[in-house]
């Protein structure tokens, strides 16, 4: 009994020990927390207006039949080159080949009487100086062949349009580029009016993007921006604004922006989803955080800030932003430590320890 009386107080007092050291573990674990931290400093500020669109090509050239024909012969195809001039589909229609054989009589026919006056004219003056007939008989004659000299310009004007229209039965390429629509084979009608092909200019591409309303404002034929391709996402080509159309979409409260690409893009292709980022302002040398690192309270910014090892709630003030950072204009100096999440469990004066940053 005796020795079990002097083992007692030993165990007491190791509980005791366990028990103390427990409840300050506790304390100093509640006080302190792991941070993911980052620290402030001076960066380029890039702001840019982010708009979605797509490729257009600025030469298109929709090709269709002037009459109803019968297609009789095919000189390309759907997605060939095509030069400037080159001859893409030729078909047979009676009515300009008829217009041309009637202007040309008409024309013949004319041309006869215009020499059967002016003959006629010349006999008229000559009779006139011997004194065997009237001047007004001079005039008359001398009239009739200016009237039907007129009517022979009008002819050979009227035969050459129909000549004209008849070459319109061979559909040819106005400019170089490639067939992006010809879907008609030899021997087919066509009606007149039907599209029968479509040439694009590929070495002419722009990006077409609609921008919001409210940062049209912002947006000067001449800036720089960024584009990307949906087909292409790991590219980033550089293009400037070329057109601002002024028109604002009533119902979706944008406006139309051409990008002209700085360089061939290669393989792109009219119809593709496009991204840009117009840049309207660039700051060299800005104090830049996180937007995430801030948080707000009654209507004003704060960051935690780590000082000698512990959170402090820093009231900053901000200035200029892009989609990921903003600038501090006053709050913090380079070099600062902050916390980069700022979770609500966070408060004044716990003990901090950093953390590596985890890969966003």
């Amino acid at each position: 009994m005796k020795s079990l009386q002097q083992f007692l107080p030993k165990y007491s007092i190791a509980l005791a020990v366990v028990f103390i050291a427990t409840v300050v573990f506790l304390i100093t674990k509640g006080n302190s927390v792991d941070i993911e931290a980052g620290e402030v400093t001076y960066a380029e500020l890039v702001q840019a207006i982010y708009a979605t669109g797509f490729v257009e090509a600025d030469a298109v050239a929709n090709l269709s039949a002037e009459y109803s024909g019968t297609i009789s012969a095919v000189g390309a195809l759907e997605g060939q080159h095509v030069a400037a001039g080159q001859k893409i589909v030729e078909f047979n229609s009676p009515n300009p080949q008829l217009a041309v054989r009637q202007a040309k009589a008409a024309f013949a026919e004319q041309e006869a009487l215009m020499k059967d006056n002016t003959l006629h004219s010349i006999r008229q003056k000559n009779l006139f100086r011997e004194g065997a007939i009237s001047r007004q008989e001079v005039d008359d004659a001398e009239k009739n062949r200016i009237q039907a000299e007129e009517l022979l310009q009008q002819k050979a004007l009227l035969l050459k349009m129909r000549e004209d229209d008849l070459k319109k039965l061979t559909v040819r390429a106005p400019f170089s580029g490639t067939l992006t629509l010809q879907n008609v084979k030899e021997g087919d009608y066509v009606a007149a009016g039907t599209l029968i092909a479509r040439v694009v200019d590929t070495s002419s591409y722009l990006v077409s993007v609609e921008v919001d309303e409210l940062d049209v404002p912002r947006i000067r034929n001449g800036q720089a921006a960024t584009v990307a391709f949906d087909a292409y996402p790991d590219k980033r080509l550089s293009a400037i604004v070329s057109r601002i159309v002024p028109q604002t979409d009533r119902i979706t409260k944008t406006s139309k922006i051409y990008l002209t690409l700085v360089k061939p893009a290669g393989n792109i292709q009219a119809g593709m989803t496009a991204t840009a980022n117009i840049i309207y302002n660039t700051r060299q040398h800005a104090l830049l955080v996180r937007k995430s690192s801030l948080f707000e309270e009654n209507h004003q910014n704060y960051v935690w800030k780590i000082d000698n090892g512990r959170l402090k709630k820093q009231l900053i003030k901000q200035g200029a932003s892009d989609m990921t950072f903003i600038e501090v204009v006053q709050g913090l100096k380079k070099g600062d430590k902050i916390a980069l999440v700022p979770d609500k469990s966070l408060h004044e004066g716990l003990d901090v320890r950093i953390v590596p940053a985890r890969k966003s």
